[in-house]
């Protein structure tokens, strides 16, 4: 998971509601014609910058896929973050990033620039669905900006306004301490650490934070 290094303590976020069939499953909401402004996702209160009221989180669409690209490219490049496979092209990076439902994909963005983007669903098929997970890219230029800590918050809120009982993190890197961070502050614990499960750049065999929340 990537995320800028500094966060907020509180947060205030709105995510259109699921709707609920007769039979009592779960319908998962599809926002593509609603975005919400950032600013009411990371409260005044934050200690770092505050998203301006131009800066919006939506479902992305196939034409924000070309923007998001050189993000996942960038990121999974640097190889500190991501176990994903590396000089993907346009095409062959857009089935690992861009989800179908009930998952989704949404983007930050400000005067249409992508500032960085999620993706979020279940975390297992069947009898697992009832557990959300989440993954998150940031472009590099606009991290520091609050963009990471919004699109993380919108990922819970829209888990919890979903109706699942949980949210996991299978992978997060042990040495990526920004997002480690982040995500305690979001209410998430380590429960557990594989060790020597990820082929660090920097610091060879590192390992894997299993991290999870209740909602």
């Amino acid at each position: 998971m990537t995320a800028p290094g500094t966060d907020a303590d509180t947060f205030s976020v709105v995510v259109a509601p699921s709707k609920s069939s007769s039979n009592g499953r779960r319908h998962y909401c599809d926002d593509s014609h609603n975005s919400w402004p950032l600013a009411e996702v990371v409260a005044e209160t934050s200690p770092v910058p505050v998203p301006s009221e131009t800066m919006r989180i939506r479902t992305a669409n196939d034409d924000d896929w070309p923007n998001i690209y050189p993000i996942f490219q960038t990121t999974v490049a640097e190889g500190k973050t991501y176990a994903l496979p590396e000089n993907l092209t346009l095409d062959q990076a857009r089935p690992w990033w861009m989800e179908k439902p009930p998952a989704i994909t949404v983007v930050a963005v400000e005067d249409d620039i992508v500032l960085g983007t999620a993706k979020m669903g279940p975390n297992r098929p069947g009898r697992g669905s009832h557990i959300a997970t989440a993954s998150f890219m940031v472009d590099p230029a606009q991290q520091g900006r609050g963009v990471g800590t919004a699109l993380g918050t919108y990922a819970v809120e829209w888990a919890r306004t979903n109706g699942f009982h949980g949210m996991q993190f299978n992978a997060v890197v042990e040495t990526n301490a920004p997002a480690v961070h982040l995500w305690q502050k979001l209410g998430f614990e380590v429960l557990t650490t594989v060790p020597e499960t990820f082929e660090h750049p920097e610091y060879g065999l590192v390992g894997l934070h299993v991290m999870y929340r209740s909602l």
